[in-house]
């Protein structure tokens, strides 16, 4: 269930030869940097608005614009038709699809962004692949890192399973969505067409078509003026 396949349309991006030889989804992480010295060939066919720091090891699409103030550091493959905006942040060995939006105050380092992903306001996306429309709300972190020693595992077969990766943050599959202010914990997976609601700390795998969700109670008081 964590095959690339079962997760991503890899029709939905021009680098689907990352996962080749991937048994599981989070092995193309280990094969980015590698596929990115092998394929890029920079080239800046992008308009700005304002003015941004590009550096010297990025490719960019046609019709893409980027925003005054972001900062584009690479090596980065950045596809067609995708919006760039105010102060966002791509730091190393990032691919981002054709007509993606990467928003104010959003950083991204060692991600794979499919087709006409979401990233639009205030987001982390740390060791990461979200697939085909994936969307992130407000706020959203993918956390990549442990707060304890030791490598990232997934439950496969009801056992932890070690991943090889001291830093993964999450899988999100195709049409998969993550409300506002939620935390998606280290080797998060969420299948196609998934729903993490707003606020929510979630780790481990939701299924396909499943919702993750908060139900704390909330609390109604009666307001009372300040002597």
């Amino acid at each position: 269930m964590f095959k690339p396949t079962d997760l991503f349309d890899l029709a939905q991006t021009e680098h689907a030869a990352l996962f080749d030889g991937c048994d599981h989804a989070w092995d193309a992480l280990k094969q980015l940097k590698a596929y990115l010295a092998a394929h890029l060939r920079p080239a800046l066919h992008n308009r700005c608005e304002g003015v941004a720091f590009i550096g010297p090891d990025v490719f960019i699409g046609e019709g893409t614009v980027v925003e005054d103030g972001a900062m584009i550091k690479g090596p980065a493959i950045i596809g067609r038709n995708c919006e760039i905006r105010h102060n966002a942040y791509l730091r190393d060995h990032v691919i981002v699809g054709d007509g993606c939006v990467i928003g104010n105050a959003c950083e991204l380092k060692h991600a794979m962004l499919f087709n006409e992903c979401q990233v639009p306001h205030f987001n982390y996306v740390g060791d990461s692949i979200l697939g085909h429309r994936a969307h992130l709300g407000a706020g959203v972190i993918l956390s990549n890192l442990k707060v304890v020693p030791g490598n990232v595992t997934v439950e496969l077969d009801g056992r932890p399973f070690d991943t090889g990766l001291r830093k993964f943050g999450a899988l999100i599959g195709d049409h998969a969505q993550v409300g506002c202010n939620a935390v998606l914990n280290p080797g998060s997976i969420l299948g196609r067409g998934a729903l993490v609601y707003p606020c929510t700390s979630w780790r481990g795998y939701l299924p396909a078509h499943n919702i993750a969700k908060n139900q704390a109670p909330q609390q109604v008081a009666v307001r009372r003026p300040r002597e």
